[in-house]
């Protein structure tokens, strides 16, 4: 497996082609004559100017890996309104019905609620603008807790549902905050 640094460096060798041809054109324009065969790989390489672009891309590929391991990468933040709500509309023609998709259900409504909380939290209209989900959201938190065992979310199914539905005649009532 290649390293970035590598990577970066193999990269280098193009770009000192490239001026290498522009500095050959530049001879024969000014009336040098025809420019000699390419040099060879080796003598590529060399010169202050292959030096120089060897430094900018090592410190380059360094700045790429460092960012890339690096524990404070921001993180992407939460989702807009619309696409939080598109998540939870995409989960009403599905029921507890269905068997084996139960689990599978109340786990993802509580998750698409959670994204949905966060997302209108942190709208551009605040969270002032959407106080009643927003608080809906707050007590079936508060009521299911952290337990997320099949067995507790199914004995909370009517709350998780519910506060869905509910959630989606509220948003269906407002299609400026998800359109």
């Amino acid at each position: 497996m290649r390293t970035r640094r590598a990577r970066a460096a193999m990269l280098a060798v193009p770009v000192a082609l490239a001026l290498s041809a522009c500095s050959g054109s530049a001879d024969r324009e000014a009336g040098g004559g025809p420019s000699p065969s390419p040099p060879a790989a080796s003598e590529q390489t060399a010169g202050p100017a292959s030096e120089e672009l060897r430094g900018v891309a090592s410190a380059s590929a360094e700045a790429e890996e460092s960012a890339a391991f690096s524990p404070r990468r921001p993180s992407p933040g939460p989702k807009a309104v619309r696409d939080a709500f598109a998540g939870l509309q995409a989960t009403l023609h599905d029921s507890c019905g269905t068997p084996g998709n139960c689990e599978y259900l109340l786990n993802r409504v509580v998750d698409e609620l959670i994204g949905l909380d966060a997302a209108m939290k942190a709208d551009r209209k605040g969270p002032g603008h959407f106080p009643e989900p927003i608080e809906w959201i707050a007590a079936m938190r508060e009521r299911i807790g952290e337990d997320r065992s099949y067995e507790h979310l199914k004995s909370h199914q009517d709350l998780i549902l519910g506060t869905r539905d509910r959630i989606n005649v509220w948003m269906q009532d407002h299609p400026d905050d998800y359109r």
